[in-house]
């Protein structure tokens, strides 16, 4: 075999195609658990990759234990542990209970917006704020008469701000970690495109609010709230955001939110022990993931499949705007067949790094790119966890081309992203 031939690219071809392959079969892209289909590529790996059986599993070992591999790994296990310390102290709840205590109906879509993005940034998961947020916010819709498809998407686009910019979202754990930046720096790059998005989408759902035909009753019962409860998740972003190590934000975060627990009698501290146990095997298989894509990675690296990607990359690319198109494109392709934004960037990593330093691009500037791309395929792929699960919740009175066509944020958060790819001026590494 030789090296930079098709064939060397073929193991990580068979991951994806498995893993596609089971989704379609099963019309569930979570069928088959994401390791066990990483397994197979590496299988392939084995048999199809050149050199002795020790010199392969040498390469496979260290792919795994590669120490962007392994902090990422860490940094999934403290921060499921502290989203389910901070989701057992009642944390969550309160967020929910504040929010919902305060919406009127005219203002439903917006305020379900901004709950849903607090929500979503502050504990890093777009699934959990659906199926947190979901079954309250349909029930405020339907009682209200208010229209579904626009509560829904709104929901949907504000879950997927927050997993997209959340300093504890997997997604930006494996961006960051792939680009080699730091978390504070991705935040501050990715910040500048969302934040505008969200502010127009705020100014598009107060007035689509005013304009729809909601009953202005509250119908709805919301249990208490305490601000204290809160403050956990704002120590967390605080302190990522400022440029504290991510270790020490995420175990003071795991700390306060058990100390609460325990004043509050939430749990004793047995229970706090267990709780956080639990946040690390809800961590297993994007931890596994991670291991096994390391080690994969490795071995078609060694064999020159990386070379092979980017010398065809190489053929397309002719700037640096292009560049980061480029792995925009990469990894929103890749999300299309993995229908997993966190797998799509780990898949994507290897080569989005390579394009980064042969261009000289800002590992901060690549790392938003591919958040931003693959949360944007993520959020509006019919197949995706995402929109499933809200289209579930609902019973399917949500119909899936209401959900594409008032997700504003996601289309004007990719829209301004791509604008700025164009038009920037400083797409290079700075000095």
């Amino acid at each position: 075999m030789k090296k930079n031939s098709i064939l060397t690219i073929l193991p990580l071809l068979i991951f994806v195609i498995f893993f596609l392959g089971c989704g379609i079969y099963y019309q569930d892209f979570y069928a088959v658990p994401s390791p066990i289909a990483a397994v197979v590529g590496i299988v392939a790996a084995f048999i199809l990759l050149k050199g002795n059986l020790d010199e392969k599993t040498d390469i496979f070992l260290k792919g795994c234990g590669d120490g962007k591999i392994l902090t990422m790994c860490i940094i999934y296990l403290l921060a499921g542990a502290f989203a389910m310390v901070s989701k057992a102290s009642s944390s969550v709840d309160s967020i929910v209970n504040l929010g919902i205590a305060y919406i009127s109906p005219d203002f439903f879509p917006v305020g379900i917006f901004i709950m849903a993005s607090f929500l979503s940034f502050a504990s890093g998961t777009s699934v959990g704020s659906i199926v947190t947020l979901g079954p309250i916010i349909i029930e405020l819709a339907e009682k209200t008469n208010s229209p579904l498809g626009l509560i829904g998407a709104s929901l949907l686009a504000g879950s997927m701000f927050g997993d997209n910019l959340s300093v504890i979202s997997d997604t930006t754990i494996a961006a960051t970690q792939s680009m080699g930046c730091e978390m504070k720096d991705k935040f501050r790059e990715n910040f500048k495109l969302a934040f505008p998005a969200a502010i127009i989408t705020i100014a598009i759902l107060i007035f689509a609010g005013f304009q729809s035909e909601g009953s202005a009753a509250i119908l709805l019962e919301t249990e208490n709230y305490n601000l204290l409860l809160i403050l956990p998740y704002l120590l967390v972003i605080l302190l990522s955001i400022t440029g504290v190590n991510v270790f020490v934000s995420l175990f003071s975060g795991i700390i306060f939110s058990g100390i609460l627990g325990l004043i509050y009698g939430k749990f004793d501290g047995m229970g706090l022990a267990k709780h956080t146990y639990e946040g690390f095997t809800s961590m297993t298989e994007i931890f596994l993931l991670s291991l096994l894509t390391g080690g994969l990675a490795a071995m078609v690296e060694h064999a020159g499949g990386i070379n092979y990607i980017m010398k065809k990359i190489n053929g397309i690319i002719s700037s640096k705007r292009s560049a980061s198109l480029g792995i925009g494109g990469l990894v929103g392709v890749a999300n299309l067949c993995v229908a997993n934004n966190t797998i799509a960037i780990l898949i994507s990593g290897k080569i989005a790094k390579k394009i980064t330093d042969q261009y000289q691009l800002r590992p901060q500037a690549s790392a938003s790119v591919l958040d931003i791309f693959a949360c944007y395929v993520q959020g509006l792929i019919p197949y995706g966890a995402q929109v499933l699960i809200l289209i579930s919740l609902s019973r399917f009175k949500i119909q899936y081309i209401d959900l594409f066509l008032h997700s504003y944020y996601l289309h004007l958060l990719i829209v301004i992203t791509l604008l700025y790819i164009v038009f920037n001026k400083n797409l290079k590494t700075s000095e």
